[in-house]
């Protein structure tokens, strides 16, 4: 059964048309990959299935319901996106594995956190360091697992990959499998990069601003 569905989606924007008409789905506790030349429209897709943007017409559907009818917070607790350079706020690593707790008014988990650093290969000694002294690829994991301290459903993951090293890219890919495969969130990851692209289980390529393979609906 499809977790979330586009049928007919549009988005336009400075008088271009950057989607065009997409009708595509994805199951529960799948994992698909998207590619496709650069500016061919794969962000403004998945910010949509986000609800980061608001189609011009058509609609982006999770568990049966128009997601432009639902409550737009809890929503994005349950559709989690992360980006290719995050931000990291507050002092420590700490700080930002906190504010999920904040939030959602909960006390903070410590044996949680330290738990969740490890699908990563951080360890216990980096929850106290400070944001400055963390490594780009660092900072990236840490971004990551700030995305699922409370686990989504489905996690959008827009070029998370790109510029890391081949150990921190495997580390990211233990955490993605690792979610995949305790919790069953659906998995759905722009990538450039080709062997992310060989390996991918369901492969969805968009070529200016429409679906040229992969339509389920096709």
């Amino acid at each position: 059964m499809a977790i979330l569905e586009t049928k007919n989606l549009c988005y336009s924007a400075d008088g271009r048309e950057i989607i065009k008409d997409i009708n595509w789905s994805v199951d529960a506790g799948e994992i698909v990959t998207i590619t496709g030349p650069s500016g061919s429209g794969k962000t403004t897709f998945v910010r949509l299935l986000a609800d980061l943007l608001t189609p011009t017409s058509g609609e982006v559907i999770f568990e049966g319901k128009n997601v432009a009818d639902l409550d737009p917070i809890e929503y994005r607790r349950k559709v989690s996106y992360a980006v290719q350079q995050p931000t990291l706020f507050g002092n420590t690593v700490k700080d930002n594995l906190e504010f999920p707790y904040q939030i959602r008014n909960k006390p903070f988990n410590k044996d949680h956190a330290l738990k969740a650093l490890q699908t990563v290969d951080l360890g216990d000694g980096d929850l106290d360091r400070t944001v400055d002294n963390l490594s780009g690829g660092e900072r990236q994991r840490v971004a990551l697992i700030r995305n699922i301290m409370f686990v989504p459903e489905v996690l959008i993951l827009d070029e998370v990959t790109t510029g890391l090293d081949e150990k921190t890219k495997a580390s990211v890919h233990k955490m993605i499998n690792y979610i995949n495969q305790r919790d069953h969130t659906t998995i759905i990851m722009i990538t450039h990069d080709q062997d992310e692209i060989d390996h991918a289980t369901e492969l969805v390529t968009i070529v200016d601003g429409r679906l040229v393979k992969g339509d389920k609906d096709a």
